[in-house]
C-alpha cells in the first residue's frame, strides 16, 4: 500500500504530474480545476501550505514507493472539531480499493493527529464510485445537496470509534 503523507512544498513536482494527467479522468466526474489552476500551481500550493500552516486545513498525498502521487486525501474548513473530507484517485490506481483504504486512514489521522471528532463528506448522484467508498468507509448520508449545480448527497461520519484510548499512542 501507498503512505499518507503530510502535504509539502518537496510534494509539488509530483503533484503537479498527477493532476495534469488525471486533469480529464477527474473532470468526468468533479468539476474541473480550469487552467488557471495549472497556470498558477506554485501560487495555490503556496496558499494551501499557509493554510495548513494555519491549522485551517490539513493536505495529504498517497505517495507510493518511487514517491509518484496515486491520490489525494483533504481535510479542509477544520473548525469546532470537524472538517469537509475530499479525495481523489490516479485514473491507474482506480478500482483497487485504494481511496476506500485512504479514506479509513485519514479518519484515522484526523481523529486522532488533528483531534476532530467528526467529517462531513459531499459527492454528486452520478458519482457511485465515490458513493460506495463513502459508504463502505461508515459515512451516513445526512441530506441531499447540489455541487457545482449537480445534485448529490451530504454524508457525516463520527470518529468516536477511531479515537485512541488514553494513554494509547496516536498517529
Amino acid at each position: 500500500m501507498p503512505e499518507i503523507q503530510l502535504l509539502r512544498p518537496a510534494h509539488a513536482p509530483a503533484l503537479f504530474a498527477f493532476e495534469q494527467e488525471n486533469r480529464a479522468y477527474f473532470a468526468a466526474s468533479i468539476p474541473d480545476r480550469g487552467d488557471d489552476y495549472f497556470a498558477r500551481f506554485d501560487e495555490r500550493l503556496r496558499a494551501l501550505l499557509d493554510e495548513q500552516e494555519a491549522g485551517i486545513c490539513y493536505f495529504h498525498v498517497l505517495v507510493d514507493a518511487e514517491g509518484e502521487v496515486l491520490g489525494r486525501m483533504n481535510l479542509v474548513d477544520v473548525a469546532d472539531g470537524a472538517a469537509d473530507l475530499g479525495y481523489r484517485i490516479a485514473q491507474r490506481a482506480a478500482g483497487r480499493g485504494l481511496a476506500t483504504w485512504g479514506v479509513r486512514e485519514i479518519c484515522g489521522l484526523a481523529a486522532n493527529r488533528y483531534g476532530l471528532t467528526a467529517l462531513r463528506a459531499a459527492t454528486t448522484l452520478d458519482n457511485a464510485a465515490s458513493r460506495a467508498v463513502l459508504a463502505r468507509s461508515g459515512f451516513a448520508v445526512v441530506g441531499e445537496t447540489r455541487l457545482s449545480g449537480r445534485p448529490g448527497l451530504s454524508y457525516l461520519r463520527s470518529l468516536a470509534d477511531f479515537t485512541a484510548p488514553p494513554g494509547a499512542r496516536a498517529l
